[in-house]
């Protein structure tokens, strides 16, 4: 009987292999023989053809077995494979953690990461590789592992086995393996490119393209750590508002490329000047912002800034050019007997700079919470004035002017009140200081001008023609378009003389430049109107005035009036001036005239002419013109002239 074969993969027997499975068969049935005590006899050839069928059908399972065992083994060998492709040579390193946080299985890619074989990585504690920087973070982060469920992730740095550092995130999850033991799976990806990427990205965000220094969003990140940083621990830090001086001037006559490259330079240069953990920032053109921290006490905060000026006013070559700026510096100090926040910090320094460019430049000025509160207060009264004069709420008085030996009537002084709606009549002295020096007090000046020569009009149109004299300010007289607004304000009255409108200047004004004073003033002689110097002898330089500026009359001031009668060097003063006034062919005005013995004592020292209560105080325009009706000199005054003539 021939077996049929189950699988392709037995071979024929030929007569030798049958002979062989023949006595292996016999050797089997003797053996179990004699097992069993039977007698030992020869196999019939029946017997032994059995036992061969059997033996042939054995070796075929039996190969039929082996080659499913090595098909088997064979997609083992390719899971395997499959596995360390996937597991080994995968694109993030894999790592198992014990709970004290040793390794105990890594993949290749970890190992390869970590700069270590994977022999060398298993036992070793994974804190080993943890940046220094960023352990407290990844303590923080591992409590986590064994607290919550699901996975915790977090971003820090490694470092390989070269101390090379490079940044990771981390993805851990925890598995509980044996009761009460738990192990942690870790998944570790490289992110260095795009961390990198991203702080470049901040890089540019936060730091000026040209100088590279931290610009107003660093700028305001830093200030703000720095204030919480005094909060905690105590000392002082100063905020510098630098801005550059002559800067513009250089732009303007080398151009931007040339000025772009001085900024540089002198970005460069204040940040060496600066200690560590001090930040210098770059607002924009040519302002700076420099935060100093860590001073025990505010004049720690002196050689810095001197230091700082030096290097600014460094020589700088540009192309062969030697180019020299200055700086104005304003500082203000953290933390303050009031609260402040950064943009107040910045604001005060802002307008320290400012006070130090008005000192003079090439200086700092350091910010003065009381002169601070006087100078808001300022600001807030001339926005005040501002409003009033467009609500109309100023009105001009006039005060007469007379020749006492005669009785005529030889003008007026207008003169400004406010008429607040609160607080009544306000005199000059009330709101005039506040705008002295600010450009306010031009356009004040110019409705004085305005308001008088229409008052003028009025009053020829009632048959009364004197002149008016109107007080002008430093600030007015020298602003350059002065003489062109003049004129324009002239050409708008037709009807006026404009030889009847007369310019008071105070002598106590401080006119820095006579010679471009004087030129002024000539220029406005020409449209016709006159100069007196009021208050004089009070003042800067008299005799210089008087020589030098086209002025027809001197004002003597009231302070020499007032005690003239009990004070011989009052008169000796007084005596002087008229000598003066007479010597430079000056008419002359007496301020200030009281009583009736002050009229006639000036009329006795060839005084004629005067202002002051006894012949009438400052009036409103309408009862001016009643006055001038009824006024008569004191008898005694005209008995004084009548004698003289």
């Amino acid at each position: 009987m021939v077996i049929a074969p189950k699988h392709t993969v037995h071979k024929e027997f030929n007569e030798t292999t049958i002979e062989a499975f023949r006595d292996k068969a016999e050797a089997i049935v003797l053996e179990r023989r004699q097992q069993k005590g039977d007698p030992v006899v020869s196999l019939s050839a029946h017997e032994t053809a059995s036992l061969v069928q059997e033996l042939q059908v054995h070796q075929i399972e039996l190969e039929m077995q082996n080659h499913e065992l090595r098909t088997t083994q064979y997609e083992l060998d390719a899971e395997r494979s499959r596995y360390f492709d996937l597991y080994d040579l995968a694109p993030v390193g894999y790592l198992t953690l014990s709970e004290e946080g040793r390794v105990l299985e890594a993949n290749l890619t970890a190992a390869t990461m970590l700069g270590m074989t994977r022999a060398e990585l298993i036992q070793e504690h994974i804190e080993r590789f943890v940046y220094i920087d960023d352990q407290d973070n990844y303590y923080l982060y591992r409590k986590k592992f064994f607290m919550l469920s699901g996975n915790q992730s977090c971003e820090l740095r490694f470092v390989d086995n070269s101390q090379r550092h490079f940044w990771v995130q981390l993805i851990a999850r925890s598995l509980q393996v044996v009761k009460g033991t738990s192990i942690v799976r870790l998944i570790v990806s490289d992110i260095n490119d795009k961390k990198t990427y991203e702080q470049e990205l901040s890089r540019i965000a936060q730091h000026d393209a040209l100088t590279n220094l931290p610009n107003r969003i660093l700028l305001a990140d830093r200030l703000n750590q720095a204030m919480i940083q005094v909060q905690r621990h105590g000392g002082h830090l100063a905020v510098v508002y630098l801005d550059l001086d002559g800067f513009k001037l250089i732009n303007d006559n080398y151009g931007h490329d040339v000025g772009d490259e001085l900024l540089v330079a002198v970005s460069n240069l204040m940040k060496l000047t600066l200690r560590e953990g001090d930040t210098i920032a770059r607002l924009g053109g040519d302002e700076f912002i420099a935060i100093l921290i860590d001073l025990t006490c505010l004049d720690d905060v002196i050689p810095l800034l001197k230091r700082l000026l030096d290097v600014v006013s460094q020589p700088i070559v540009v192309d062969d050019l030697s180019l020299n700026v200055t700086a104005s510096m304003g500082v203000s100090f953290y933390p303050q007997a009031t609260l402040v926040d950064a943009e107040q910090l910045l604001r005060q320094a802002d307008q320290a700079m400012y006070q130090a460019k008005l000192a003079g430049k090439n200086r700092y000025h350091i910010f003065d919470a009381k002169q601070d509160s006087m100078l808001r207060e300022h600001f807030e009264m001339v926005e005040i004035l501002q409003n009033a004069i467009k609500k109309s709420e100023f009105v001009l008085f006039f005060q007469p002017k007379v020749n006492m030996r005669t009785g005529v009537i030889t003008g007026a002084e207008a003169l400004i009140r406010w008429q607040h709606p609160e607080r009544g009549l306000l005199q000059p002295v009330d709101f005039l200081p506040i705008i002295e020096g600010h450009e306010l007090s031009i356009a004040m000046g110019e409705w004085v001008l305005n308001t008088a020569l229409t008052q003028m009009e009025a009053w020829q149109q009632v048959g009364l023609n004197i002149p008016v004299s109107v007080n002008i300010t430093a600030r007015q007289l020298k602003d350059e378009s002065f003489v062109e607004r003049l004129a324009a304000i002239l050409a708008a009255h037709p009807k006026v003389d404009p030889s009847h409108l007369e310019l008071e200047v105070l002598e106590t004004s401080k006119l820095d430049n006579i010679a471009v004073t004087a030129q002024i003033m000539t220029s406005c002689k020409v449209l016709g109107v006159s100069f007196s110097l009021d208050d004089f002898g009070t003042g800067y330089s008299s005799l210089a005035y008087l020589q030098r500026l086209p002025i027809q009359t001197i004002k003597i001031d009231q302070m020499f009036i007032r005690n003239m009668l009990h004070n011989e060097d009052d008169i000796t003063i007084l005596s002087g001036i008229l000598s003066l006034a007479s010597a430079f062919k000056r008419h002359i005005i007496a301020e200030g005239v009281e009583t009736v013995e002050h009229g006639h004592q000036l009329l006795k020292m060839g005084c004629d002419c005067a202002q002051g209560y006894v012949i009438a105080r400052p009036m409103p325009a309408d009862d001016f013109v009643a006055w001038s009706k009824t006024w008569q000199p004191d008898a005694s005054w005209q008995a004084i002239g009548a004698s003289a003539a």
